[in-house]
Formats: C-alpha cells, structure tokens, sequence
C-alpha cells in the first residue's frame, strides 16, 4: 500500500531554496566604475592617436664623396667615403629623437665599411636636420664577386651603392614620450666614379630611400 503524506511531510518540502548570489551594490559600483575609466582611457588614448599620430621620417642623400676605394688580399677592401644625408621630420606636432645610430655601405648586399657610430639627433618637429658622415677606414673582407663587381663597374663610370643606417627613435609630443622603436634605413644610390677617381662624385638619378620602424 502507497503513504499518503501531508503537505508538511512531503519529500523534498523542507529542503533549502536554491538561490542565486546577486553581487552586492558595492561590487556592482566598482565593476561600473572601473569599466567607464577603461573607457575612456581608451577614449583618450585613441584621440591623442589621431590628433598625434607620428609618420616616418624622411631620408634622402643630396651628396657624395669617395677619397680611397683600395683593395687587397685575401681579399680586403678599405675605402673612405662621405655621404651628406638629409633626413626630415614631416610631424607638425612630433618630435623625434634618434639614438644609438651608425651606418655602413654595402655594395650588392655586402658592407664594404665598418659600421661608424653616429651622434644622437633630436629632430624637432616639422625641421631637416643635414649629417655627413664619412663612412670606411678599415679593411673589410669580402667576397670575390664583390671585388670583380667593383672593378668593373668603375671601367664603367657607374657604381651601385647602398648606405644603411641603424638605430633607435622615439616619438615626443608635448609632455608624453613613447617607448624606443628600432629604425632602419636604407637608401640606393649610383655614382659616377671611375678607377683612381678621388672627391666628390654625381649622383646619377634621384636616390632613393625605404625607411622600416
């Protein structure tokens, strides 16, 4: 025979309600408050993007020089070469700062100088800044192709160049600074330069320069 239970003994019927846990105003006050500072720090950080938001800067080489262009076993090249590089700073509300620059050249893909260290640079905004480095003074192995290279485009009358510069910049606007970026430039260049040929050379065409951050 089945029990018959009264509303008080039935199953389950003085069991604990199952409730859900509501956070408590405070919490809900902080999660509000927080997420609107987020908010508009993002805000914030977007605007000042848009109205500051850095371009690269320029690179472009007006002059050239070569006052020794040797080479000898194993073989070796030592060569001293001058460059007037000219770089510009398009921001109308950035500065820039360069440090830990150097530069090299490179003759198809290979450094036939040294790398020469470079002063540091502030660029202020919307200003070109002229340096003119002279790059070389060392031996500086390298390979047969690039000897036979040499030669021959100085029978020629015309030489390929590449002058590459390194380093690190940071962008400036008003009070706040941004972190360090690397920078690398790269800019081809032809000469006319023959054999025994010493001072200043043409630039033939308009060289031009990639400039990576």
């Amino acid at each position: 025979m089945s029990k018959e239970y009264t509303k008080e003994e039935t199953p389950g019927h003085h069991l604990p309600k199952m409730t859900k846990d509501k956070p408590s105003g405070p919490y809900r006050a902080l999660c509000t408050c927080l997420s609107i500072f987020l908010l508009l720090v993002g805000v914030t950080a977007l605007t000042l993007w848009l109205v500051y938001r850095p371009h690269k800067p320029q690179f472009t080489i007006v002059g050239a020089a070569v006052y020794s262009l040797n080479v000898t076993s194993p073989p070796l090249i030592s060569t001293a070469m001058q460059f007037t590089l000219v770089t510009r700073n398009p921001n109308r509300r950035v500065s820039i700062y360069y440090d830990r620059l150097s530069a090299f050249v490179a003759y198809k893909n290979q450094a036939i100088t040294p790398q020469v260290a470079l002063p540091p640079l502030v660029h202020e905004h919307r200003s070109t800044v002229a340096v003119s480095p002279v790059l070389g003074g060392g031996d500086v192995p390298v390979a047969v192709e690039v000897v036979n290279g040499l030669m021959m485009d100085q029978v020629y009358g015309v030489v390929g160049l590449r002058v590459v510069v390194t380093g690190r910049l940071r962008w400036k606007a008003g009070a706040i600074r941004t972190g360090h970026y690397g920078i690398y430039v790269k800019c081809d260049v032809l000469v006319g330069l023959k054999r025994g040929f010493v001072g200043q050379v043409p630039l033939l065409g308009n060289p031009a320069c990639k400039v990576d951050i």
